[in-house]
């Protein structure tokens, strides 16, 4: 995974609420078992009408819109607990959910997969689309080392929660097997003291 220090980018706007991981990416795309081209399939019902044409109206295929966060609307990744929903997010190229809740499967699925779901307040979340819809080329600051994410134009700003342990794991751009791996020499050392102590 790539290693998140400070993300600094334009912003996709999805303000509908409740969005499930069944919309995110449905089912019949769960065939493949590893994270590669889930991207081309994210919000497919959404993107694509029935003979597999672009929906003008759907955010992802306007052109103009550009960036690595995405900013959902309250109870994003609700539904089942499938991991590709993050990995279609992630494929696709966002580096960042905004919302003001998760669910609390998505959210550790993202965090195991290399994307960070910021989790603001609703105030915090609906100021981010009133901006939006005065300035489109609007940027927004994730800096995860200071747990903020922020306005760039107007500095306001928003502290967010993370594990710390996820966090560490972001930053260094580990999963789980990665930071166990990281952990080798203080592992067969500690095995070695409990060997000769026994």
């Amino acid at each position: 995974m790539d290693k998140f220090k400070t993300l600094t980018s334009t912003i996709v706007p999805l303000p509908a609420q409740n969005v499930d991981t069944d919309q995110i990416i449905p089912a019949r795309f769960l065939k493949a078992t590893t994270r590669e081209g889930f991207g081309d399939n994210l919000f497919r019902d959404w993107r694509y009408d029935e003979q597999g044409n672009p929906k003008e109206d759907f955010i992802l295929n306007d052109s103009t819109v550009k960036g690595e966060i995405l900013v959902g609307g309250k109870n994003f990744g609700s539904g089942s607990s499938r991991e590709h929903a993050a990995w279609a997010i992630y494929d696709y190229g966002f580096k960042a959910v905004v919302s003001s809740f998760f669910a609390d499967i998505f959210k550790n699925n993202a965090l195991n997969n290399g994307l960070l779901p910021v989790q603001v307040s609703e105030a915090f979340l609906q100021q981010v689309f009133r901006h939006y819809a005065e300035q489109p080329d609007m940027q927004l600051r994730v800096d995860l080392s200071a747990q903020t994410i922020t306005l760039v134009d107007t500095g306001d700003s928003e502290s967010f929660e993370i594990n710390p342990y996820k966090k560490y794991c972001l930053e260094q751009g580990y999963d789980d097997i990665d930071y166990l791996l990281s952990q080798r020499d203080k592992i067969e050392n500690f095995e070695k003291e409990a060997l000769y102590s026994s």
